[in-house]
């Protein structure tokens, strides 16, 4: 029954994991770059939910304040994208690396000073309530967790694969080049994916606030968890992250648990090394050969 309870609550762990590695593989797959503040925009995420949801400024039911912190950061990674980070479009990856680092670093600043640095969390209609089967204890909010990320992982699918837009994410994501050519506006669709990436990055933080205390350091060490997860999985899969969030949010409570402490905190990176080692590409790697 123990390793049952583990598991479950690995898995919810693993959700979230998951849906920030999506934000990974998203603006990777639009730009060949990685954003290292996706963490922070979780924690954002998170600041925000709390305060639609548990403060005087808004008072809102729990789903009007998840869409209103989503549309938020939504816009915020639209806006980045247009006004700051198609500057440097062209340049060196290195150049959006440190870029990012220092956005992470402006997220942070910007968190404690307008929400203090004392650990936050999200009251929610679940809170505190348990699912019972037989003497398995399930905590509503985890089973919250789980299918709120299968129903956002089949929104996101039906979006790729059945939506105009969606189509053209994919085209620009395979070939910008090309895409420009046939008339998608790559640069628009570029924004529109660090929109959706923002979108994703505020379900991710209020799903986790809704489970444990936030603070403005938070979102560095789930955004390289997430990037953990994301690289497991493979940088160019979307499938991949979520798997890949899943196999670190399973591995973080049963290496915690059965073996010697403080082996659950670098179980996701022993991992990542692991797979990197074996299949470096990541489990879900799109191989493809270029001619030079």
């Amino acid at each position: 029954m123990d390793v049952l309870q583990l598991l479950i609550s690995g898995i919810a762990n693993g959700c979230i994991y998951g849906l920030l590695a999506l934000g990974f593989v998203l603006i990777y797959k639009a730009s060949e770059a990685v954003n290292f503040a996706q963490g922070d925009m979780l924690m954002l995420g998170a600041f925000l939910g709390i305060t639609f949801i548990n403060t005087g400024y808004a008072d809102l039911p729990f789903l009007m304040g998840l869409v209103c912190a989503a549309l938020v950061l939504g816009a915020f990674g639209y806006l980045l994208e247009r006004f700051v980070l198609r500057g440097i479009f062209g340049q060196p990856q290195f150049a959006m690396v440190i870029l990012t680092i220092a956005l992470g670093f402006l997220i942070r600043f910007f968190a404690g000073t307008v929400w203090g640095h004392n650990p936050m969390s999200l009251e929610t209609p679940f809170t505190g309530q348990v699912l019972r089967f037989g003497g398995l204890l399930i905590p509503m909010v985890d089973a919250v967790i789980i299918g709120a990320t299968v129903l956002l992982t089949t929104v996101l699918y039906f979006f790729f694969a059945r939506t105009r837009l969606g189509v053209a994410m994919q085209a620009s994501s395979q070939n910008q080049m090309a895409a420009y050519y046939m008339g998608i506006p790559v640069k628009r669709v570029n924004a529109i994916v660090w929109a959706l990436a923002g979108v994703v990055a505020a379900i991710a933080g209020v799903l986790f606030a809704a489970k444990g205390a936030v603070e403005p350091s938070v979102g560095l060490l789930f955004g390289i968890k997430a990037f953990a997860a994301a690289v497991i999985g493979g940088l160019g899969s979307l499938p991949g992250a979520l798997v890949g969030g899943l196999l670190v949010g399973i591995v973080e409570p049963f290496a915690g648990r059965y073996l010697p402490s403080g082996f659950g905190q670098v179980a996701p990176y022993v991992l990542m090394l692991a797979v990197l080692i074996l299949r470096p590409g990541g489990l879900f790697a799109q191989v493809s050969q270029k001619k030079v």
